[in-house]
């Protein structure tokens, strides 16, 4: 029976991994959310468009994980109140739009 749950456990976690990250997000809604939220923000750090947070070349973010941390620090340091799905749709905005991580 532990070689069963094992085994199971196993193809569960694999499944997971492989799956593209923020799949249960939506980059429309995301969209909306970081224009309404982040947008006015990053344009005071960067100028122009805001976008450069994304584009610079010593960007902080490297990995999905690190960009949900991101989202999810951000959120709390401005008040934004998004619950966690907000903050996937957001993600999987970001990660379509600029960052491309599978």
């Amino acid at each position: 029976m532990k070689t069963l749950t094992v085994l199971f456990a196993t193809a569960l976690l694999s499944l997971s991994v492989q799956a593209a990250p923020f799949a249960k997000g939506d980059p429309k809604t995301g969209k909306s959310l970081h224009d309404k939220t982040c947008v006015s923000c990053h344009v005071s750090m960067f100028g122009g468009d805001g976008s450069k947070m994304y584009t610079r070349t010593d960007r902080k973010v490297k990995s999905a994980q690190q960009l949900a941390a991101r989202i999810s620090g951000c959120n709390a340091n401005t008040g934004a109140g998004w619950f966690p799905e907000d903050e996937a749709h957001v993600a999987a905005y970001l990660n379509q739009q600029y960052y491309k991580f599978k």
